[in-house]
């Protein structure tokens, strides 16, 4: 884990167009009763987060520093490899902020702001493969690696009628490996995946959108949520979002529209 020894203010980015929203002494004590902001951080999403647990970077570790700024506390960075684990650390108690994909298998243990980027989830096929779009995929037969509990895991799990997943520690590691008939993955990592291995392609299309959001425990008091929503909309509307995406080498296009 890493704990950013004071708080810092916008990185880089256009101006605001009102006033910075800052942080009721109601709204600090009941978003960080420890005085400190304990961010769950998922680094197995490459597009949100990089680095190490002891010196993390991206977008998602820029808008938990914002976040503390406002709140006037330093930040303890929790660091994990998928966001399942992530997700369990903001369930558990153990963090007091997460940047997960918004789902309904979340929902129930966590409050989430609208998204602040967009990303999209694809299938990687063998080359030689016969499936061509997204929607051929679910088809008898079809077995898709994915990582396990995992924004685009919980989506399919819930929504295939004939294709079944496969759980591993990686998805793309456990299509390879087990010879699976696909994987499902994020366009980013995934189009790097098929640049660096002849053998494999991307199938046409998406087979969802995966909006990735602000989030807290369901324990927090209305107000506290209201606060985390608004800062998220400042961050998007005044151009912070865009520039931590650019500094990370991701796009700004993945910027999600107004909530």
């Amino acid at each position: 884990m890493s704990r950013s020894g004071a708080p810092r203010g916008p990185v880089g980015g256009g101006n605001t167009l009102r006033p910075m929203k800052t942080a009721t002494a109601a709204v600090v004590q009941d978003l960080a009763p420890t005085g400190v902001l304990r961010a769950s951080i998922n680094l197995g999403n490459p597009v949100l987060a990089g680095g190490t647990p002891a010196e993390p970077a991206g977008v998602t570790v820029d808008i938990a520093r914002e976040i503390g700024a406002r709140l006037g506390v330093p930040v303890e960075m929790l660091c994990f490899d998928a966001a399942r684990k992530s997700y369990e650390a903001m369930a558990a108690g153990d963090a007091d902020l997460c940047f997960l994909a918004v789902d309904p298998a979340r929902e129930a243990e966590v409050a989430f702001t609208a998204p602040y980027v967009i990303i999209e989830g694809v299938f990687a096929v063998p080359v030689d493969s016969e499936l061509s779009t997204a929607a051929d995929v679910d088809r008898p037969g079809v077995r898709i690696g994915v990582k396990e509990g995992s924004a685009y895991d919980l989506f399919l799990s819930r929504t295939l009628r004939h294709a079944s997943v496969v759980r591993g520690k990686d998805g793309i590691d456990t299509f390879r490996e087990q010879g699976l008939e696909a994987g499902a993955g994020i366009r980013q990592p995934m189009t790097e995946f098929v640049s660096a291995h002849p053998g494999y392609r991307l199938v046409d299309g998406r087979f969802m959108e995966i909006g990735q959001a602000v989030g807290t425990t369901r324990t927090r008091r209305p107000e506290t949520v209201r606060h985390l929503c608004e800062v998220v909309e400042e961050l998007k509307a005044g151009g912070f979002v865009a520039e931590a995406l650019r500094r990370a080498g991701r796009s700004e296009d993945l910027v999600a529209p107004p909530g």
